[in-house]
């Protein structure tokens, strides 16, 4: 399967999408007070409706601590909401507020539409289409980095 690679080829793909990502958190203004961490706090949140700040922690692979601090930042800025769990009161459970969700859905789209013009404006139909066959073994790639942790 991995006959065909070479260090080359990892180094060229790390190398773009590296800038990729580095271009489109550029393309959002409504981001610009959000770390990569912040956002990605936030999108868990999206992703999973309710965590506790110890999983939120675990997931982002920082200390609780540096989790209190994300968290202290994302609800001044009234993204996020914690309510005392039903079940244990000296646990808070997370979860996004309305402006959050917001927020993370006006940031996708900023990128989004970024992304969009970019493609359909440099690249052919031939090309559009490798681009939407390359997504299958990108996923693969991604699911495997998960496995790895």
């Amino acid at each position: 399967m991995g006959s065909k690679i070479n260090t080359e080829l990892a180094t060229e793909m790390r190398t773009i999408v590296t800038r990729l990502m580095k271009r489109l958190r550029r393309q959002s203004a409504t981001d610009s007070t959000l770390s990569l961490t912040h956002r990605s706090t936030l999108a868990l949140l999206d992703e999973h409706g309710e965590l506790l700040p110890n999983e939120l922690a675990s997931m982002e692979k920082i200390t609780n601590q540096s989790m209190s601090q994300v968290l202290a930042h994302l609800g001044e800025l009234g993204y996020i909401s914690r309510r005392t769990a039903i079940d244990d009161k000296r646990k808070s459970i997370v979860s996004l507020t309305k402006e959050g969700a917001t927020v993370l859905k006006q940031v996708r789209d900023e990128r989004d539409s970024w992304l969009y013009k970019a493609i359909s404006r440099n690249c052919s139909d031939e090309e559009i289409e490798t681009l939407r066959k390359a997504i299958i073994p990108l996923k693969r790639i991604l699911e495997f980095e998960e496995a790895t942790k």
